[in-house]
């Protein structure tokens, strides 16, 4: 499940920079099994949900510069056949007003 994997990747990017053990962006990059483009992608991902990341080229290793916490929850449900028609690519239409499931 793709869901599960990028919340696995995200939690082992958070510990290696959290413990500034990273490397360099290549380096990290393979550690991860994604291509160095990749990871620039989720860095900036992470950097645009408030996460300060930073990368120190004299320590070859990315950290935050100040205490960041990262916490990812997901929930599932078994839905009902009737609720699965009301879907639509994430939205539940409910009296006209779409709710977003996160």
């Amino acid at each position: 499940m793709k869901l599960l994997e990028y919340i696995d990747r995200i939690k082992i990017i958070h510990k290696l920079i959290k413990e500034s053990h990273t490397g360099t962006p290549e380096n990290f990059a393979k550690r991860l099994s994604i291509s160095t483009s990749r990871l620039y992608v989720v860095l900036e991902e992470l950097k645009l949900m408030g996460a300060p990341i930073e990368y120190s080229r004299q320590l070859q290793t990315y950290y935050y510069t100040q205490a960041f916490e990262v916490n990812i929850r997901a929930d599932f449900m078994v839905l009902k056949p009737q609720e699965l028609i009301s879907i639509n690519a994430g939205f539940l239409n409910q009296n006209h007003y779409p709710l977003l499931f996160l």
